[in-house]
This record gives C-alpha cells, sequence and structure tokens, in this order.
C-alpha cells in the first residue's frame, strides 16, 4: 500500500500513531531461504522496554502431525489465517528472551542456538531441512516496526495495526484481527466489512510481510556479496 494510501487509512480507522509500539524483527535463514522454503520461519524480536521473544514457526501445518502433549502447552499455538482467496494453517512455539540478548546474538557475542528453549531448538531439528543446523544460518534483518492494538467503534474485535520499515524506504502495512476457531468465517466476513467501510480494498496486491522481509533481506546480501 503506498505511503499516502496507509495514512489514510490509519487516519480512516482512527488510530493514533503515536500509541504505537516500537519493535525490531530479526530474522535467521540461508541466503537462498532454504527454511522458509520447507515452510519453517525462526525470528527474534527486541521490543520497547528491553524485553524480547522468539519464534519458531510452520506454515503451512496440518495440526493432525503435531505432538498433542506439545499442542497443550502454553508455549505453542496453532493458527488459521484467513486472508483474500483463501487460509492456511500455522504453528508457533514461543520463546522470551531480552532485548540485550538478541543484540548480543546478532553482533556475534552468543551463538543463535542461545536465545531459544531446549524445546524450541527441538521443535526445529524436526522439522528444519536436514543438515541445516541452526549455526548456519545468517541474520536477515532487522526490521524495524510499529505495532498498536485498537479497538474500533464500529467494530467490536480488537484490531492489530503493524507498520513494516524497509531501509529503502518501502512500508507494509498490516492490519489483522483475531477470533475463535469456531468463529473464524464469520469473523472474517465482519471484518471484511469492516475493512471496506473504511475504503480498504481487498482485491488490492497482498504481501506478507515475513516472504516480504527475507526476500528483501536476502536479495541485499547476495548483492552484497557480489560487490565485496
Amino acid at each position: 500500500m503506498p505511503a499516502t494510501g496507509q495514512r489514510a487509512t490509519l487516519k480512516s480507522i482512527g488510530l493514533d500513531p503515536v500509541e504505537a509500539q516500537p519493535r525490531q524483527a530479526f530474522f535467521f535463514d540461508t541466503p537462498d531461504l532454504d527454511l522458509y522454503r520447507a515452510g519453517v520461519v525462526v525470528r527474534a524480536r527486541r521490543i520497547q522496554g528491553g524485553d524480547g521473544d522468539t519464534v519458531i514457526k510452520l506454515r503451512p501445518v496440518d495440526p493432525a502431525t503435531i505432538d498433542p502433549e506439545l499442542r497443550r502447552s502454553a508455549s505453542f499455538k496453532i493458527e488459521v489465517d484467513l486472508m483474500p482467496g483463501g487460509f492456511v494453517c500455522s504453528a508457533s512455539f514461543k520463546g522470551l528472551c531480552t532485548g540485550q540478548e538478541v543484540l548480543d546474538v546478532t553482533s556475534g557475542k552468543l551463538p543463535l542456538r542461545k536465545l531459544f528453549s531446549r524445546g524450541q531448538r527441538a521443535f526445529y531439528d524436526e522439522h528444519a531441512p536436514e543438515g541445516l543446523t541452526m549455526d548456519k544460518l545468517v541474520l536477515l534483518g532487522p526490521t524495524f516496526l510499529l505495532k498498536a492494538k485498537h479497538w474500533a467503534k464500529d467494530f467490536d474485535r480488537p484490531i492489530t495495526v503493524e507498520l513494516w520499515l524497509y531501509p529503502d524506504g518501502s512500508r507494509i502495512l498490516e492490519i489483522s484481527t483475531k477470533c475463535l476457531p469456531k468463529e473464524a468465517f464469520q469473523a472474517a466476513a465482519e471484518f471484511k466489512d469492516y475493512l471496506a467501510r473504511h475504503g480498504i480494498a481487498l482485491g488490492a496486491e497482498q504481501a506478507a510481510k515475513t516472504k516480504s522481509t527475507l526476500e528483501f533481506f536476502s536479495a541485499r546480501l547476495k548483492k552484497e556479496g557480489l560487490a565485496g
């Protein structure tokens, strides 16, 4: 979405950008995105106030293939993302860390595996391509982003707005909401109607932030390699 369209969208839904929380997202993959192509995403974030978090994500995933014991963990969740044209199921194994630990890993002071729990590392080993250990991954990022929760007057579910800012000046604006699985299709229809009332066209090209971020920094890394 062009910058002018993003500003108009934020104004239309009544969100004050000053309310947004700044974050930094760091992805880890190979230069050719072998992890992403296998459906695995490894990410760490720094959050305002010194906090941080991590995630190992599978997308797409068949929930029936996930260990039932793992599914009961408070750190693990399965989501169904509904988007224009279809839906996809994903699984996320989350962890906590400090912002300083993220910086120490990205600066080379700590190995990447130190950011993740034993359970997360086992989950990674189970689903990553054979032989692709964490020590072979490279940093892709960081991306600066602003994230805000918003309650709209004319929509009865919380709305999450994320604005991802890239080093070349490009931006991605993502607007989403959450609901229980049994409410998914009704909530999707209501959210689509809400967005339409505010002039947000779902027919426009949709840019997935993770894919766009990985491809941006992969291309940049290769370009820098050629230049070097």
